[in-house]
């Protein structure tokens, strides 16, 4: 929390208890506001302020005419008269008003006020005190001066009921001597200096330090021990945080523009341009012209059916606009041009669901998927007694598909009949009529002249890696050993640093990239300025009040690790539990984990600091910069389009070194739809508290792995008999490697090579039933074993996977630091180690289309209700606007003959078109 919050009480140099703040809270004139950065609080600015300040005239006619007419007479009647002030006729005295008192504080006031101005002493040591708050010899706290104001009262010495107009300096004075004035003021703003920390906005926190690099800023001792314990106070005084684009106060955190010194940007030259652009044509043609087949296809089968020439066909205009994304009602793949669709009910079908209409073999599922999980309670997560309760989770709820899906028929001469019964599916398209077929011309045109496709194939070069005997692995500084395969040359990743990568050209990555073999760069946030991950910083900049701009995000949804169920849990009581740790009513540690957070916003809008931070930590930019990398096809899509969501996303999670077995902090198994770069750029060590029971040797945790162990040998392993035996060997070496762990690992990844897929699909639907999901349920039934996400092998797996079917994965340690590249088509799993904070962005690279492909036409074959079944990344449509984006580098006098932009038009109402 921020030190000018907290509220406790402190004692000063005097020894006094006082809280801090009452005397800036009191005088509001000498406070700083809180949202100002600069310096134009020193004493030069407030002379200027007390200059202009002034008795305030009363607002209303009648009390003015009161001030000038009733006070000015009454005063001249007291001085007249010959007797004493307390024998005047009270008769002959008006009725005073009631604003008297306040007028002569004002006036008092204006006096003080005046003699700040002349330059005269008391009105230097009124501006000394300001600077100073512990006050100065001469100046009385405002307390003492108002005890003594009272005993003059009751003394007689001032009279409490009528105001005197006491000697009063001429205020010619002041003018006479104004540039004397000029000058002292100048003199004391000079000597004058303030004490106001810029973390915390505050004056009165003690001694602080200040920055000689800049010369303005100023950080307080508390919040340099609060907010950056890593950093010596010589190092603050010789360049502060905000100086290095680290400070993490508030207003730096929210800062929306860009930091001086810190580029996130890629800056591409017209050459590296061409060359990616050529690399992108020769990887994407084969793809284009696929799709362009699939369109031909449709269009003979429309003009057969329409009785007329293939040229004279005239797809309908879909009236789509650019910002809304169309889905096929049978399959949910997303239809970027040539469609069927129903004039009334609206209905869409994609290319592929129409030919298998036609064949009258749809394969996509019509049938939703039930899982059944069951709460079973508490006790029953801790091996105890059943106890069903009855739970709602929207991730186990029916999603409702287009009745009567299977009513689509067609005839023998192809047309197909919507299940509505209003007619026949009409050919639609999106883009511009023929605008593929035009394009793969282009292409083709351009590659005869052999201006393109001259790139050479980068897998027939030999790998830096491998040495003159053929073996790769001998360079340690480069190369992660992660697997023991018998014959194999993978075994070992390419693992270069930050520094290399930068130095490096692609040609080596592209080696091991287009093999779909992970990469791990070493040490990406060397590359950033430094700005702190630290949970309770990311809390400060998120922890807002919901205004215009910003929306409230002070409450979240978090997974539990025990049942895999979401819930509601405080910001701030989840990042105290990523530091300190959480314990359930049964001592067992509770894992929570925080997916694709911030939710309410993007990452950019809710922590722009870090998202530039993050940027500037990318590796080989060219693929993963989500803005202008120039291999990265994500990017080639036009503005006006609606994009997928690739990122950024922080992922924020406890951990723990040991392997429960039951509630660890793991991301279950799964394939992205894209490639992915993955950040480590936070963890804290967390220990757990195993307390011992009294009377009993066996601790807490250790009772309840017992009772799990019961509870899994009855429900999940009682047909293994070897099952004891080997877990007994697997904690040996699981508690020896866990003390063998570095001290800035953070997370243990696993990742499957492809060719594995299909023997690890096997695996897991020959032993689906040993694992749980959940509330803890055994798994009962598989629809697919990887995009179902709810298997996570664990080392007892993992090694029975070997013993039975050969394979096994790249598993590493992922260290503070370290960015994790993840080919698409590589399922993947991951435990944290320590809690960490993690920050993930999807890219989709020329090298690895072949494999969303491949995923896009198992995501149709999933049920309706299955939660990997909408297609996003919309593959054809980014592979048609990358090709054209890149004949646009190579050849910019085609820009508008090949513009693939159409106006806006009027957007119709359709179940499937949702915009995000």
């Amino acid at each position: 929390m921020d030190s000018a919050e907290d509220g406790v009480i402190r004692v000063d140099e005097e020894g006094n208890r006082r809280r801090p703040g009452l005397r800036t809270a009191r005088k509001k004139v000498y406070t700083d506001p809180p949202t100002d950065e600069d310096e134009y609080r020193e004493t030069k600015e407030k002379g200027k302020k007390r200059k202009k300040a002034v008795p305030r005239k009363c607002t209303t006619k009648k009390a003015e005419k009161l001030k000038n007419v009733e006070v000015d007479g009454l005063e001249k009647e007291i001085r007249a008269s010959p007797e004493k002030p307390d024998e005047v006729n009270a008769s002959e005295i008006k009725p005073r008003p009631k604003f008297f008192r306040v007028y002569e504080r004002r006036k008092k006031k204006a006096k003080e006020d005046d003699a700040v101005h002349a330059g005269d002493e008391k009105g230097s040591k009124m501006t000394d005190a300001i600077e100073d708050p512990k006050g100065v010899e001469g100046h009385k706290p405002p307390e003492r001066a108002a005890k003594e104001v009272e005993e003059m009262k009751n003394n007689g010495e001032i009279d409490s009921e009528i105001p005197v107009n006491l000697a009063k300096k001429p205020r010619k004075t002041a003018v006479v001597n104004s540039k004397k004035d000029d000058k002292l003021q100048k003199d004391n703003a000079e000597n004058s200096v303030s004490n106001m920390c810029h973390q915390c906005q505050r004056n009165d926190n003690g001694r602080v330090v200040r920055c000689q690099n800049c010369k303005r800023k100023r950080y307080c001792t508390l919040c340099l021990k609060a907010w950056y314990p890593r950093i010596a106070e010589e190092d603050i005084a010789r360049k502060c945080p905000f100086c290095w684009n680290t400070c993490n106060c508030r207003s730096c955190l929210r800062l929306d523009t860009k930091m001086e010194g810190i580029n996130s940007d890629l800056k591409v030259s017209e050459d590296e341009q061409i060359q990616c652009s050529k690399y992108i044509v020769q990887r994407l043609l084969p793809y284009l012209k696929e799709i362009n087949d699939e369109q031909i296809s449709e269009i003979e089968v429309e003009a057969k059916i329409s009785g007329v020439e293939f040229e004279e066909v005239k797809p309908e205009d879909a009236k789509c606009s650019p910002d809304e994304r169309l889905y096929c009602d049978n399959c949910s793949t997303a239809i970027f041009d040539l469609h069927r669709s129903c004039w009334s009910c609206k209905s869409d079908i994609c290319l592929t669901c129409s030919v298998e209409i036609r064949k009258g073999k749809l394969q996509t599922c019509q049938e939703d998927v039930s899982w059944n999980y069951i709460n079973r309670g508490l006790d029953y997560l801790h091996g105890g007694k059943e106890e069903i309760v009855p739970t709602t989770d929207y991730r186990l709820e029916n999603i409702d598909g287009v009745e009567h899906q299977s009513m689509w028929k067609a005839n023998e001469a192809g047309i197909i009949s919507c299940y509505c019964g209003a007619g026949d599916l009409k050919l639609r398209r999106i883009l511009p009529d023929g605008w593929v077929s035009d394009l793969v011309k282009r292409v083709e045109e351009t590659a005869e002249a052999k201006r393109l496709l001259d790139v050479p194939e980068m897998v027939m070069e030999r790998c830096p890696c491998f040495n003159s005997q053929g073996h790769t692995g001998m360079d340690n500084n480069k190369s992660l050993k992660a697997a023991c395969r018998e014959g194999s040359e993978d075994n070992y990743l390419y693992c270069p640093s930050v520094t290399d990568v930068q130095q490096d050209d692609l040609k080596h990555f592209q080696h091991h990239w287009v093999k779909g073999e992970p990469v791990v760069v070493r040490n990406v946030l060397e590359a950033t300025s430094g700005l702190s991950w630290e949970p309770m910083v990311m809390y400060r900049a998120c922890r807002q009040i919901r205004s215009a701009k910003h929306e409230t995000l002070l409450e979240v949804d978090a997974v539990e690790g025990l049942d895999f169920c979401e819930g509601p849990v405080n910001l701030h009581e989840f990042f105290t539990g990523y530091t300190k740790g959480f314990y359930d009513d049964k001592g067992w540690p509770r894992v929570m984990k925080l997916k694709d957070w911030p939710q309410t916003k993007t990452f950019k809008e809710n922590l722009p600091r870090h998202s530039e931070e993050f940027l500037c930590s990318l590796p080989l930019k060219q693929y993963t910069h989500p803005c202008n990398g120039p291999l990265n096809l994500a990017v080639k899509l036009p503005e006006d389009c609606l994009k997928p969501d690739l990122g950024p996303k922080t992922y924020v999670a406890y951990g723990f070194p040991q392997e429960l077995g039951r509630g660890d902090s793991v991301t279950k198994l799964h394939c992205d739809m894209s490639d992915a770069v993955n950040v480590l750029t936070h963890i804290c060590e967390v220990p757990i508290k195993d307390v011992t029971r009294e009377g009993k040797n066996k601790s807490n945790i250790e009772e309840l792995k017992e009772k799990h162990a019961k509870q899994d040998l009855k429900e999940l392993f009682s047909s293994v008999s070897d099952y004891k035996e080997k877990m007994e060997i697997l904690e040996k070496t699981c508690e020896e490697e866990a003390k063998n762990l570095a001290s800035d690992g953070g997370a243990l990844w696993d990742i499957f090579r492809r060719e594995d897929v299909a023997k690890l699909e096997e695996y897991l639907k020959k032993h689906h039933t040993e694992f749980r999901h959940f509330h803890c349920s055994p798994v009962s039934q598989v629809v697919h074993p990887i995009h179902d996400q709810c298997f996570y092998l664990t080392r007892y797996h993992i090694m029975r996977l070997k013993e039975e079917y050969g394979i096994e994965p790249w598993t590493f340690v992922q260290k503070l630091g370290d960015a994790v590249l993840i080919p698409v088509g590589c399922p993947h799993q991951v435990r944290n180690l320590k809690s960490c904070t993690k920050v993930a962005l999807d890219f989709v690279s020329p090298e690895n289309i072949s494999e969303c492909f491949r995923l896009t036409k198992e995501y149709r074959l999933l049920p309706p209700n299955h939660h990997s079944k909408e297609d996003k990344l919309q593959i054809k449509k980014m592979v048609v606007f990358a090709i054209d984006k890149a004949l646009k580098d190579l050849d910019p006098s085609e820009k508008k003959s090949s513009e693939a932009k159409e106006k806006p038009k009027p957007k119709r109402t359709s179940k499937r078109k949702t915009k995000h």
